[in-house]
């Protein structure tokens, strides 16, 4: 039976974080205002909760649920069982978090009434737009 780890992130905001994980691939995503139990791989219930959860069928065969936690300081934190964090480890959640930023930096240019024109990612994984306002 894998161990959870939780791990601090610089996510903040629900939907962008819903959105970042369909973008590297968990588009089926469980959104809850109570924190809900997560499961391990043998579908046993665990004493760890979370608000945002990819659940273990959606992850891998033997896979055990991911979620996200909102604490009180607004983030959330990530918890993962030791075995899933060999794919989703540090690297995983830098990926996440940079979809993250960029969600929640498109929405936030919206609202100022900002229209995205052109969008380029560069080798290096940077991500270059081109904005217009929009009159």
């Amino acid at each position: 039976m894998s161990h959870f780890s939780v791990l601090t992130t610089a996510l903040t905001d629900t939907d962008a974080l819903c959105a970042a994980l369909a973008d590297v691939g968990y588009g089926d995503v469980e959104v809850h205002d109570t924190a809900q139990p997560l499961y391990g791989y043998r579908g046993d219930l665990r004493e760890n909760t979370a608000h945002v959860i990819v659940r273990r069928v959606h992850v891998g065969r033997l896979s055990n649920d991911i979620g996200f936690r909102h604490e009180e300081d607004g983030r959330f934190s990530a918890v993962i069982s030791d075995y899933d964090r060999h794919k989703h480890g540090t690297a995983w959640l830098d990926r996440l978090t940079a979809r993250h930023a960029y969600h929640v930096t498109a929405a936030r240019l919206t609202e100022e009434g900002f229209h995205l024109a052109e969008e380029t990612t560069e080798r290096d994984g940077t991500v270059r737009m081109v904005l217009r306002r929009v009159r």
